[in-house]
């Protein structure tokens, strides 16, 4: 017979059929009544899928009293309760290092993209205002200073990608380790010293409005703020505001305080390059992810241990 299992929201497509093939997957997003399809599956439902953005709340994981596993399609875990998750002995897993890749080279795309101009460049052309004259000059990359919020896996991968381009490189993070880039403990010392500052770190609480006013007051009129983290990490209207008063050069953002809906006043801006947090979104990756979500439940299932666990 078939296990239940609970699919908070949608997943890449291929994988999400093939959990579907091997279990009973239940749409929580199509559920007629929510509370309804909860309380019938109380009783039985040990498995959850969910994705990075989705999570699970405390409320949701007190619905299922019988849950024993939650699997994350995505690295960040910061919308699962997992102190509600720990109570309950109830394992976590998400899909980290197969990502780091994709992640980090969306952070720097959207770097050169903000720096050098390339969508404002693209719009120019499109518009037919190159026929009346030159675009204006943009700003230099190779060479500049990048301060990076986070030296984990996509810390680590963005700043051997920045190397690449000549950049002096420091970074942050809650305690140093041994690599060949400078350590700065102070963040507000560290936006000061750069040109460019990118957010690399988990998102959750202990984040939350980490890059401040004064941290992005700090990076300056000529600095340009790259952020593929999470919305929260950052103070969104301090942000929006900097930008748009130009105190700030330019920002390429991934990531949303409340997503999907962005500042409106980002958009008239040329200096600011969006994206609809799209930074692990290739076939490759996605693939790989769903992947890892499949082999962690098929795990579970089979008493083995899980893949991917979160600590």
């Amino acid at each position: 017979m078939k296990r239940d299992l609970l699919l908070v929201s949608t997943i890449h497509r291929a994988s999400q059929a093939q959990l579907e093939a091997n279990y009973v997957v239940h749409r929580l997003w199509e559920a007629v009544n929510r509370d309804d399809l909860l309380a019938q599956l109380a009783p039985r439902t040990e498995m959850l899928v969910t994705t990075g953005g989705a999570g699970a709340s405390r409320e949701l994981i007190q619905c299922l009293p019988q849950l024993r596993l939650i699997a994350c399609f995505g690295v960040g875990v910061d919308a699962i309760d997992l102190a509600a998750a720990r109570e309950r002995g109830i394992a976590v897993t998400n899909t980290p290092d197969v990502l780091t890749d994709d992640v980090a080279d969306l952070a720097i795309g959207l770097l050169l993209a903000t720096m050098r101009g390339i969508v404002s460049g693209d719009r120019y052309v499109r518009a037919g205002r190159w026929l009346h004259g030159a675009m204006g000059v943009q700003s230099k990359v190779s060479g500049k200073a990048l301060g990076i919020v986070g030296m984990g896996r996509i810390g680590q991968a963005i700043a051997m990608r920045a190397a690449a381009f000549g950049m002096s490189i420091a970074w942050t993070g809650p305690r140093t380790k041994k690599l060949p880039w400078r350590y700065e403990p102070d963040l507000i010392a560290l936006a000061r010293g750069v040109d460019v500052l990118i957010a690399a770190c988990p998102g959750g609480a202990a984040t939350r409005g980490l890059i401040s006013r004064a941290v992005l007051q700090a990076l300056g009129p000529g600095g340009v703020f790259v952020n593929i983290a999470r919305g929260s990490v950052v103070d969104e209207a301090a942000l929006v505001d900097l930008l748009t008063t130009g105190k700030l050069a330019g920002a390429g953002l991934d990531v949303f305080s409340d997503e999907p809906n962005v500042p409106e006043a980002l958009f008239a801006l040329d200096n600011v390059v969006l994206q609809p947090h799209q930074a692990s979104a290739t076939r490759e990756t996605r693939t790989a992810m769903g992947q890892l979500v499949i082999d962690n439940v098929a795990a579970f299932v089979a008493g083995r241990p899980l893949i991917t666990p979160v600590p």
